[in-house]
């Protein structure tokens, strides 16, 4: 096994890189040979969209705009889904809905929407 090659051997110019590469690493700004590198990294941000609810009383549903599926509760625990249980997703789009103007979880506003909007509200007749 006579062709085994050695992949720490480096040569001149691989010292240089390599330390340039480690001490751009290490701190801010690396002069090496006349070359100057500086890199800068920043926080990185995270941007969630807001989500859009519309609330269908009569199945106690929300519709989400950005998952495109239902958040409903389901022996008391809230849970998403294709459609509330026992009911497709078309029959509860036809019935009456709510658009609500909060972009967090439904959950944290559940117990003033259902007075708001109770299961046999028809929308607003005038």
């Amino acid at each position: 096994m006579k062709n085994k090659k050695s992949w720490l051997k480096v040569g001149k110019a691989g010292i240089v890189l390599g330390a340039l590469i480690v001490g751009t690493l290490a701190g801010p700004a690396v002069y090496a040979d006349g070359i100057h590198a500086d890199i800068t990294i920043g926080t990185p941000k995270v941007v969630v969209a807001p989500d859009n609810y519309v609330y269908y009383p009569k199945y106690g549903a929300y519709y989400s705009a950005k998952r495109h599926q239902y958040y409903y509760q389901n022996h008391g625990a809230w849970v998403w889904g294709a459609s509330p249980p026992g009911v497709r997703g078309d029959v509860v789009l036809g019935s009456p809905s709510v658009k609500m103007d909060f972009h967090d979880s439904p959950a944290h506003h559940h117990d003033d929407i259902v007075r708001k909007y109770p299961k046999d509200w028809h929308g607003d007749r005038r």
